[in-house]
């Protein structure tokens, strides 16, 4: 996927929020790096906070979790967008690095959607049925009841927290067959699957044009489930996660600023309209 930066300049030292809750925000540059998943509803967030926010600029990069989580470790990020929890390994190379551990905070949910082509008329699939596929036990479409057929399989690239989701999740740790092709980036994945109908792909839900999600199910017994803020919100899809900020240690000054404003009323409002979900509302 094209790497996206989102940097608007605006003048100012120190102003009211017009919006965003009407909160006063010290000047200062923020920069997030990390997840390809998330980089479509980081910039947005972005977008929304620099309107209000004077003096304020905030620098979106995509590249993978994994590249997110490096910048923290090695302090080139004061935010890290992760599709993934934080490893011990990785936490532990945070403290040693910095003196204090990272602060994991969800900001949004996502269901980890299935595309196919729209033109594939299977009407879901289950997770051991995509473990097998993605292991390369199934490797024709009639096997899923569709027409006779090569299955050409996509996935994330190795440094994507989507890939390690899946791998984890959905193949219980085994590795992806030999064939199955890695693209940079979930938009790639939907863009290869939109032109291919033998193929099958994985990623974010809010990247889910042109191509059609299917339902899922969790042990081919049960009902399949679709994607939606509903069967997100209560666990209901077996694909469904958090997404994560991670800062080092407490966030402080502009970028606390900025993490309460995405924890807000209409910072997690900008999920909805992106296409992921809002967390859960505390009871």
């Amino acid at each position: 996927m094209r790497k996206a930066m989102v940097c608007l300049l605006m003048a100012g030292v120190l102003v009211a929020s017009a919006g965003c809750g009407g909160n006063v925000t010290k000047s200062g540059t923020i920069t997030i790096k990390g997840s390809d998943t998330m980089v479509i509803l980081g910039q947005r967030w972005a977008e929304m906070y620099m309107h209000h926010n004077a003096g304020i600029t905030v620098q979106v990069t995509g590249g993978g979790s994994g590249t997110g989580i490096a910048a923290l470790i090695n302090g080139g990020t004061d935010i890290c967008e992760s599709s993934r929890p934080m490893k011990e390994k990785e936490r532990e190379q945070v403290k040693k690095r910095h003196g204090k551990d990272p602060k994991e905070i969800p900001v949004a949910l996502d269901g980890v959607a299935v595309y196919v082509h729209e033109k594939n008329p299977i009407p879901s699939i289950s997770i051991p049925q995509l473990k097998a596929l993605y292991t390369g036990k199934i490797a024709d479409w009639k096997d899923l009841g569709g027409p006779a057929g090569r299955i050409v399989a996509y996935s994330r690239e190795n440094n994507s927290g989507t890939y390690v989701y899946f791998k984890e999740h959905v193949l219980g740790n085994e590795d992806f067959a030999a064939d199955v092709q890695t693209l940079p980036g979930t938009a790639a994945v939907v863009n290869a699957v939109s032109k291919d109908p033998a193929s099958i792909g994985y990623g974010g839900i809010a990247y889910g044009s042109g191509i059609r999600a299917i339902p899922v199910s969790k042990d081919g017994a049960t009902s399949p489930v679709a994607p939606s803020l509903e069967t997100v919100q209560d666990g209901t899809y077996p694909a469904s996660r958090e997404l994560y900020f991670y800062t080092i240690g407490e966030p402080a000054g502009a970028a606390k600023a900025f993490i309460d404003w995405v924890l807000g009323g209409e910072g997690q409002k900008v999920c909805e309209e992106v296409g992921y979900y809002p967390l859960r509302k505390k009871s």
